[in-house]
């Protein structure tokens, strides 16, 4: 850990346990997690916190990935072409990412999460229930179009990803919540395991933070997969609506200067 005190060490590990615990459930942990880091590794390299970050979130979505498909057993003919184009956009997502400039960050997030907050929220039987708006080929490549999309924005950038996987899938392509969270769980694993194929022979990641908060991601996504496929689609929906919330007055915030 280096010279990192173990207050910032336990600061960083409880943001792992809640970034886990909330993207498992709806996704958008590394708006919990990524400005923890930011916050604690101040004097690192924007390149060592985003790699570090795609660590530990890898760890969460991994055993929150595997409780989906136990539980709720997604469609492969969906999620694995999902997943690949998942992957190839997010690999060039961080070969892209050094070349993006910082300001654009939090501006370009906020206006994302607004429109999908005020979306689902005025739109209350939107994703009770799967009712696919495309069949056959067409649906693979809508799918094939989100991954592609929501990957690439995750390499390069991150923050909101499952979310916005969540999203695109309810209202894109159909699903109910409970659905979609499970194939969003799987098409992040791919985004965090392609930004890491990137990033690791850079040389970019802090292993011994990124261990210790991957460890309590994982325990969170645990939880949250849990959680999220007992109380259904309609709990996941009021806890989607809360975070996005959550997260729009905290990135307002921070646009606006207010803290």
């Amino acid at each position: 850990m280096g010279d990192i005190g173990l207050d910032v060490v336990a600061f960083l590990v409880l943001a792992g346990l809640a970034a886990g615990f909330v993207d498992a459930v709806v996704g958008g942990g590394g708006l919990i997690q990524l400005p923890a880091l930011l916050l604690g590794l101040p004097n690192a390299a924007p390149v060592h916190v985003l790699a570090t970050n795609k660590l530990a979130g890898i760890c969460g979505t991994t055993v929150s990935s595997a409780t989906y498909y136990r539980r709720v057993r997604p469609d492969p003919r969906t999620f694995l072409p999902l997943m690949a184009l998942s992957f190839v956009g997010s690999a060039l997502g961080a070969v892209a990412a050094t070349h993006i400039p910082r300001s654009l960050f939090e501006p370009i997030v906020l206006v994302a999460l607004i429109v999908v907050g005020t979306y689902v929220l005025f739109k209350p039987r939107l994703g009770e229930a799967t009712v696919l708006r495309f069949t056959g080929r067409r649906h693979t490549l809508a799918a094939m179009g989100t991954g592609l999309t929501v990957g690439f924005y995750d390499g390069a950038l991150g923050p909101g990803t499952g979310s916005f996987f969540v999203f695109t899938l309810v209202g894109l392509l159909g699903y109910n919540f409970l659905e979609a969270s499970a194939k969003a769980r799987l098409a992040n694993w791919a985004t965090n395991f392609a930004a890491l194929c990137v990033f690791v022979p850079q040389g970019a990641v802090l292993w011994g933070i990124g261990l210790a908060m991957g460890a309590a991601n994982l325990v969170g996504g645990y939880l949250g997969a849990r959680v999220a496929v007992s109380r259904g689609a309609r709990f996941v929906r009021v806890f989607f609506i809360i975070v996005v919330s959550g997260f729009v007055v905290r990135l307002g915030g921070q646009v606006l200067g207010l803290w």
